[in-house]
């Protein structure tokens, strides 16, 4: 039940999934913003979370280039620390995007009654476009309004795969040391999912 809970999975959770993580709380937080709500309360719509398929960083703070992306753009990342994924995070998803169909793979495997939440994040972003938001439950700021209107997108989406695979080109390149300009690449294209997200859950 509420707050609706996304889960993002990478690699070893100190790049892509954490600025996932920080960047759709950032999108939740300026929409509340333009809708005249108080963005504090964004912890009680959205809980948005991370994990890697691997510990190897496990209780690290998020690499130093993938910080300075969240925070150039308005984000935090007080408080965040490496782990693994475990199999109780996915339980307790309602949607489940990682960086690449690798992962996606590794998490249906994990749990396969979670492949109907589970998504590459540029395929949930790509296949989010085609969805009828107009046929969601309503819109409310709050709580259960949020939930439901979230299950039923992840619902909505499902059905436009319609059994697909990913696309090779709906991978998140793995920016772990590159520049900032790959990460900055790659946060630009986290964007292009978590900000229509958002823009569904709170129109």
């Amino acid at each position: 039940m509420p707050p609706f809970t996304v889960l993002h999975v990478c690699m070893g959770n100190i790049c892509r999934s954490p600025m996932a993580e920080r960047l759709l709380v950032l999108a939740v937080r300026e929409r509340l913003g333009r809708l005249g709500a108080d963005p504090d309360r964004s912890d009680e719509l959205l809980h948005s979370h991370s994990a890697g398929t691997g510990g190897w960083h496990a209780g690290e703070e998020m690499n130093p280039p993938a910080a300075r992306q969240v925070t150039s753009r308005g984000g935090a990342v007080a408080g965040f620390a490496a782990r693994k994924l475990r199999s109780d995070l996915i339980d307790a998803a309602d949607l489940v995007l990682t960086a690449t169909a690798d992962q996606q793979e590794y998490v249906v495997a994990l749990r396969p009654d979670a492949a109907a939440r589970t998504f590459v994040l540029g395929e949930f972003g790509r296949l989010l476009g085609g969805v009828d938001v107009a046929a969601l439950p309503p819109v409310e700021a709050t709580p259960d309004a949020v939930y439901a209107r979230g299950v039923a997108l992840v619902s909505a989406v499902d059905a436009a795969r319609q059994g697909a695979a990913a696309l090779p080109t709906d991978d998140l390149d793995d920016p772990w040391g590159r520049g900032d300009q790959c990460f900055s690449r790659v946060a630009d294209e986290i964007e292009e999912t978590v900000q229509p997200l958002a823009a569904a859950l709170l129109p």
